[in-house]
């Protein structure tokens, strides 16, 4: 660990629960590296992962956006193409960029979107974009009709960020940068809260939240007291 990393940690009680305010205020006051740093905010939930109907796969729109240029690749058809570009799509899922990605690994863009038709071609490269959180998914409301592209294309290009669970039953979402003010980070933190708890599962048992943190990209986590 760095001189910058342990001085952060000394900063804190690393064994504490603080109140979530002033865990984001631990946290942005250390986020002090050359660059600006994501803030992010990770769940241990309760959920056991094996049970689909215990899976969390959901959406939410934060009022100030991530701080980051998102770039879209839109599976439409060919007649579709160009209105998806003037929705603000920044690429076209071509046959000849499907390729590109199967054979190439080519991964140069943040969220795909598609409309049902293209579902066939968009599964021929599941494999890639699935672990990576990038498969088109009609839950998250990716997969829709081309009449509604560009209200996808803005509120994704506005601050909407899909997310769900790992595989131990963790989340991770980012709620800005260290840049924004601390008015800003915390709506937004507040929207993905109201967001994971709203999608609780019926059926999961005992705490739902079991441990929230907040950290930057290059600094210690700070753990926050429990939200449900």
């Amino acid at each position: 660990m760095g001189k910058r990393y342990k001085a952060a940690m000394a900063a804190f009680d690393r064994q504490k629960n603080y109140p979530m305010e002033e865990a984001l205020r631990i946290v942005r006051g250390n986020a002090t590296a050359k660059f600006d740093e994501t803030i992010e905010v990770h769940f241990r939930l309760g959920i056991d992962p094996r049970h689909s109907e215990q899976q969390i796969r959901t959406t939410v729109m934060l009022p100030h956006g991530t701080g980051k240029s998102i770039r879209i690749l839109a599976f439409v058809d060919e007649s579709e193409a160009e209105a998806a570009l003037a929705a603000g799509a920044d690429i076209i899922g071509t046959d000849d960029v499907i390729n590109q990605i199967r054979n190439d690994g080519w991964l140069d863009f943040d969220a795909t979107i598609a409309t049902p038709p293209m579902m066939r071609k968009v599964g021929q490269i599941a494999r890639i974009l699935g672990p990576r959180g990038l498969m088109p998914n009609p839950k998250a409301g990716t997969v829709t009709p081309a009449d509604d592209l560009p209200r996808v294309i803005n509120e994704l290009k506005a601050g909407r960020v899909e997310f769900r669970n790992d595989k131990t039953g963790n989340l991770h979402v980012p709620v800005g940068k260290a840049s924004f003010s601390h008015e800003q980070l915390q709506e937004n933190l507040q929207a993905v809260v109201d967001t994971v708890m709203a999608a609780k599962p019926d059926s999961q048992k005992g705490a739902y939240v079991r441990r929230m943190v907040l950290t930057s990209t290059m600094g210690p986590g700070v753990r926050v007291d429990s939200v449900a």
